[in-house]
């Protein structure tokens, strides 16, 4: 009988290591933990392609917008030339300060001098709230990208481990710790360990590279924000 189940195992481990046959190969909580990293590693790197070019898109967009901005005559000028709809956040932030300001700027000669400061607060505010509703819509995806590579490779070792304890029972069973008995399990082990590494590593890399692009384009928001306000005080204070 024990000869009869080395025979199998080593006839099984005679098959040839493809990816493929190793998942075939693998019991079904490895199989279960390969499932699961390839769905993970697929899933981070369409959050990675959509995430880059949208980002890189508002930064370019951004970019041309302070050029208008700074040749433009005035705010309403401006106004009237991007039309009604923003398209990308500092669009978002210029109208929420320009349809506030449009309201009441008729009046603004009769007022005194706590309204008008008191105006400039409530602008700045509602700019603020512009900033963080546009970065929070920004952050959305960033935190299965942080999840995915903290917990990628203890998901792999999981498997890594399994396999080992597969590998180990192969050799209980046969009496036989020969290399032909033990590699099938090793083989499974490191091919799971490799596909934890596979989705961790480029889902931390570019969780930390858009992070970047977000403080980037934080910064230039709340400096623009400054700006608008710099600009509508002294319109209104003049």
């Amino acid at each position: 009988m024990d000869e009869a189940i080395e025979k199998k195992i080593l006839e099984e481990s005679s098959n040839d290591f493809s990816i493929l046959s190793l998942f075939f190969q693998a019991d079904i909580v490895v199989k279960i933990v390969i499932i699961l990293l390839i769905f993970s590693s697929i899933w981070s790197w369409a959050i990675i392609f959509s995430k880059y070019t949208l980002l890189k898109n508002i930064l370019v967009d951004t970019e041309d917008f302070e050029e208008n901005f700074y040749g433009s005559e005035t705010l309403s000028k401006l106004s009237k030339k991007l039309g009604s709809q923003p398209t990308h956040p500092i669009e978002s932030v210029f109208f929420s300060a320009m349809v506030y300001f449009e309201k009441v700027k008729s009046g603004f000669s009769n007022k005194n001098f706590d309204f008008k400061k008191a105006f400039c607060e409530n602008v700045k505010k509602e700019m603020l709230i512009v900033i963080n509703k546009e970065l929070s819509t920004l952050e959305k995806g960033l935190n299965f990208l942080a999840s995915v590579g903290s917990t990628a490779p203890f998901i792999g070792l999981f498997g890594t481990v399994w396999g080992i304890m597969n590998s180990f029972t192969a050799i209980g069973i046969s009496q036989n710790t020969s290399l032909a008995v033990v590699a099938p399990g090793i083989a499974e082990a490191l091919f799971a360990t490799a596909l934890g590494l596979v989705a961790a590593i480029p889902s931390v890399l570019f969780f930390n590279k858009f992070n970047n692009m977000l403080e980037n384009i934080s910064n230039k928001l709340e400096v623009f924000s400054e700006e608008i306000i710099l600009i509508i005080s002294k319109e209104i204070f003049r």
